[in-house]
């Protein structure tokens, strides 16, 4: 019976070890991140003036950051068209309260995401890395707050 629970135990463990690798191959762009998400004391907030700086001041990276800015604003017009005419033909059609509110956050996200399409070929972000820039933000960023640059 041990040898039985051993082989089972390795068995999982291999599918469970298999997953996270799966997993953690196509969620590995959260490792640029990590170093200043996972911080014993989290970097403060930041403003808009402290981006338009990073953006003054970077001649390669603040131009992407600044687009990558602009494709925010798409999405957020999207999720508020796809969250107001959606839940408007749910609530003249149904008179439905729950369907309403649930076509709203639907629609919201529907909306969001085809507002953030239309972001990435109108101001063709497909042809910047703004990961890139987000990162060498968040270090400008960190660096000025600890008194480093």
């Amino acid at each position: 019976m041990a040898e039985e629970d051993s082989v089972s135990k390795s068995f999982l463990r291999r599918h469970w070890e298999g997953y996270k690798e799966f997993w953690g191959e196509r969620f590995s762009f959260l490792d640029n991140y990590s170093r200043f998400i996972k911080r014993d004391k989290p970097l403060p907030s930041w403003s808009d003036a402290d981006v338009e700086e990073f953006i003054a001041s970077e001649p390669v990276h603040g131009p992407t950051l600044k687009t990558a800015r602009e494709a925010g604003k798409f999405g957020a017009v999207g999720g508020l068209l796809g969250a107001v005419s959606t839940a408007g033909v749910t609530w003249k059609y149904s008179r439905s309260l729950h369907g309403t509110a649930l076509s709203l956050g639907a629609g919201a996200v529907f909306g969001w995401t085809f507002g953030q399409e239309v972001a990435n070929h109108w101001l063709q972000l497909y042809r910047m890395d703004t990961m890139a820039s987000q990162v060498k933000f968040m270090e400008w960023w960190q660096n000025k707050v600890e008194g480093q640059s």
